[in-house]
């Protein structure tokens, strides 16, 4: 089931960290931009009660760029993250959802049904640009 959260929880908190910077300066700093950017928005999908996947958008008229999604490790290859952000889609008045990530992540995407491109490395790993769009 898709839930806004309204604030960062500790649960919350620990599965967006999945899908940051190991630097605990990173870390803090994305998590605090969730509460202070009005364009930012946290996302949960629940199970059972609990929450086992969050994604923190950045959201701008109909379009939104995924920056964060992390899925609790043991609930991981059972479709939370894709129901997550295919959900979202139908549920925001949403053309574009986009993220940029690795390679290892590209294949999420890519089976959620974005479309990916390769973007410019960043620190000599590849990128890369992930893309859906809904009319």
């Amino acid at each position: 089931m898709l839930r806004r959260e309204p604030e960062m929880t500790p649960e919350i908190e620990a599965l967006l960290t999945l899908a940051m910077s190991p630097s605990p300066e990173r870390i803090r700093a994305a998590l605090n931009a969730y509460t202070s950017d009005p364009q930012r928005q946290i996302w949960s999908w629940h199970v059972g009660g609990q929450a086992v996947c969050a994604a923190g958008l950045r959201l701008v008229g109909q379009q939104a760029e995924v920056l964060h999604i992390g899925t609790r490790p043991g609930e991981r290859g059972r479709g939370y993250g894709r129901s997550l952000l295919l959900t979202l889609t139908t549920h925001l008045p949403l053309t574009v959802l986009e993220a940029e990530t690795d390679s290892e992540a590209a294949e999420f995407y890519r089976r959620a049904g974005f479309q990916i491109q390769d973007a410019p490395p960043r620190f000599g790993t590849p990128r890369f640009r992930c893309r859906l769009t809904r009319y």
